[in-house]
């Protein structure tokens, strides 16, 4: 079977009203970052889109808590989780937005061609609609009394007490989030897909065609979604906020949120293609594309039903999978941004990544840990203590040991250089370990392309296992001590290295995908371009010639702490915010409380020099949406700080602002530059930061006490 003559791999847009936390990244990011890596090892045309998803009304209603606009919360949260995750290590070709005028034209044009074509309908029906406010409400500007569980936290398309999935109508004594007062109903028209007409597509298509190359999870919902019966679904909704029809008669209406994202991957595509001086429509008209979208099991029904009837109507190609993952848990409960049971991305590279020289570390460290436990097939479940033992016993005790003693021994006992391999006394155990290195590749790409991420990354760790049991067995420190009696010892001993090195080699190449930073840093210890790493090197026992000097042995993994974890943990049980807190008033006061570290002793807190200091110079640090370089004048000196404050103040707002800085906080250096002090904060209840100042402008350089 040829292959496809291109690839285009999407990973579901996040909404950009908040951040994402660790399950989104092992839902729909790493997986797609794993095989979007692998298909370029493969050389295969290949492209990996993604964005920010930027309408919808969780947009305003995230503005309205924050106070601000629309428009300020999508700058904030898509500068934000495009860091995060370029801090992840996610390697998409385009992160592009929803929000930018190629999207807006391309969704229209969307809507456009199916209205021209008679596949949309419209209905006229009765809405909730505020007087007051004098607009038409979304499910979630309604809120009432949930008929489920009694819950006053209900609203019109979900209850935040027991998950219930809920219709406008069913809540009892609802109320506009607006101005509080009782809705009216109200006739609006509207434009409807009509998903009905196209039960037979679907039937064959997925039910047949995909039945057995699917996952069974994203099968089975979408047999129960088509065998209940498919209903018309809106395309457009009464809302400020979003993309507008393009007809005359649509005042006041936008398109659908959930028309206008997965549109996103195409305008997405678009612009990728102008960067890049190339042309888009193959990618979603040329049938010898292979489109892939990975998602979480929330969002099947919108790739799998919808949007393909959208692209089948539009003249596109179909996806040719959809493998949906299920939801990761966190420590024994379910993951909720209201409860604030949650592990945001940027909550790990605050305490993990940034804490380390580049991070590479600490980011492949999550990566191995969220593919190991990945929700493929059922709903899994994230562990402090699993992270830890994952790291600890798997990662370093296995892969990394592995390597370590590999270049360790080489060092001792062949001069730090590859040997030869002398075929002539090949013993069963070499012969083993050199099948099991030709095995590797096919077992391990063939897991690829079946979207078995887990299994495939086990394969991987597996040979560097049989690589430590071959050690064991050739005990080649041991065969050392009878070198002055048999020194025809040494080509076992030269044979013993020489094949632990490939092997080390093959590692890195298979491990690549998952790990792309520690496959980086093998490359520097084997002092070998990047081009090793090409997949069709794997499998191979050459990759190092003989004679070739190697540099000393790096550590490619820490040991996660004991401590560690238990601060995690308390970190976590400290911010939850319980469900039976159901009042406004009790979850305000809940939420203004302070997670306390743990507590110190004065002679602790007597070791930090807290110094008044007036920022003289500030400037955007390059590829990182995040960080401002400060020149601070301390009186005393001049010191360079780098902060991460850029998304709330610009570099012109605050030069000349006195500040209190950790002036003997050691060195460390972010992105490049060294950064010699921390700059205090204070984060309000709405997640803005507040210089932390003198009252009056005062000496730079005075003591803080």
């Amino acid at each position: 079977m040829s292959l496809p003559k291109r690839y285009l791999i999407t990973s579901a847009l996040p909404y950009a009203n908040g951040l994402k936390h660790v399950g989104h990244l092992a839902g729909a990011y790493i997986p797609a970052d794993i095989y979007a890596r692998y298909l370029r090892a493969q050389k295969r045309d290949v492209v990996f889109v993604c964005g920010s998803d930027e309408h919808g009304t969780a947009i305003p209603i995230q503005a309205t808590k924050e106070g601000t606009t629309p428009r300020a919360i999508i700058d904030k949260y898509h500068e934000a989780m495009k860091q995060d995750f370029e801090d992840l290590s996610m390697s998409f070709d385009i992160y592009h937005r929803t929000s930018e005028p190629i999207h807006h034209e391309t969704a229209q044009e969307f809507f456009t061609y199916l209205h021209e074509r008679g596949e949309l309908e419209t209905k006229e029906t009765e809405q909730y609609y505020d007087e007051e406010a004098k607009t038409f409400l979304a499910d979630r500007y309604i809120k009432g009394t949930c008929p489920n569980c009694g819950s006053d936290r209900a609203f019109g398309d979900q209850c935040e007490n027991c998950g219930r999935t809920l219709s406008p109508d069913e809540l009892i004594n609802p109320v506009s989030t607006l101005s509080g007062k009782a809705p009216i109903k109200k006739k609006t028209s509207h434009w409807y897909l009509p998903l009905g007409k196209h039960e037979e597509f679907l039937r064959e298509w997925i039910l047949k065609e995909h039945k057995d190359d699917w996952r069974p999870t994203v099968v089975g919902q979408c047999k129960s979604w088509i065998e209940g019966g498919l209903q018309s679904r809106a395309v457009t909704r009464d809302l400020d906020w979003g993309i507008k029809v393009p007809l005359q008669d649509a005042e006041g209406k936008v398109l659908y949120v959930w028309f206008d994202a997965p549109i996103g991957y195409v305008s997405a595509t678009k612009q990728w293609a102008i960067d890049n001086n190339k042309e888009w429509e193959p990618y979603w008209y040329d049938q010898d594309t292979k489109l892939v979208h990975f998602i979480g099991k929330d969002n099947i029904v919108f790739h799998c039903i919808i949007f393909p009837i959208m692209l089948k109507l539009h003249g596109n190609i179909l996806p040719t999978n959809v493998p949906a993952n299920e939801f990761l848990n966190l420590e024994g409960d379910k993951m909720s941004t209201s409860r604030n049971w949650k592990l945001d991305m940027r909550d790990y590279i605050n305490d993990f990544v940034e804490k380390e020289n580049g991070g590479g570390q600490a980011v492949d460290m999550l990566r191995y840990y969220l593919t190991q436990i990945a929700p493929e097939t059922k709903d899994s479940e994230f562990m402090w203590k699993g992270f830890q033992d994952a790291v600890n016993s798997e990662l370093g005790n296995i892969f990394g040991n592995f390597v370590n003693r590999t270049w360790v021994l080489m060092h001792k006992l062949c001069g730090g250089k590859v040997p030869k391999l002398h075929e002539d006394v090949l013993v069963e155990d070499d012969k083993w370990i050199i099948s099991e290195i030709e095995n590797a590749k096919s077992k391990v790409e063939n897991l690829l392309e079946e979207y078995k991420f887990r299994e495939a990354l086990f394969e991987v760790i597996d040979l560097s296992r049989k690589g430590n049991q071959y050690m064991q067995k050739k005990e080649p420190w041991i065969v050392a001590k009878q070198l002055a009696e048999n020194p025809e010892a040494q080509k076992s001993i030269d044979n013993t290295m020489h094949l632990c090195l490939q092997l080390s080699a093959n590692l890195a190449i298979l491990i690549n995908p998952f790990l792309p930073n520690t496959a980086k840093k093998m490359l520097g210890m084997m002092k070998v371009v990047e081009k090793m790493l090409d997949w069709e090197n794997a499998g191979k026992l050459k990759l190092l010639s003989v004679g070739y000097a190697l540099r000393a042995p790096e550590l490619l993994f820490r040991k996660i702490e004991d401590e560690e974890i238990k601060y995690q943990v308390e970190k976590l049980k400290s911010g939850l915010v319980k469900p039976e807190t159901t009042t406004a008033k009790v979850e305000e006061s809940k939420s203004e409380v302070a997670n306390l570290k743990p507590e110190i002793i004065f002679d602790d807190f007597a070791k930090i020099d807290l110094k008044v200091g007036t920022i003289v110079t500030a400037e955007k640090v390059e590829k990182a949406d995040k960080l401002l370089k400060l020149s601070v004048d301390l009186g005393f000196e001049t010191r360079t700080i780098v902060s991460g404050i850029a998304l709330h103040f610009k570099p012109e707002e605050i030069v000349g602002k006195q500040v209190v800085v950790v002036a003997n906080l050691a060195p460390r250096k972010m992105r490049g530059i060294e950064s010699n002090g921390m700059i205090l904060m204070a984060e309000d209840k709405e997640g803005k930061l507040h210089f932390v100042a003198p009252s009056t402008v005062i000496n730079p350089g005075a003591g803080v006490s």
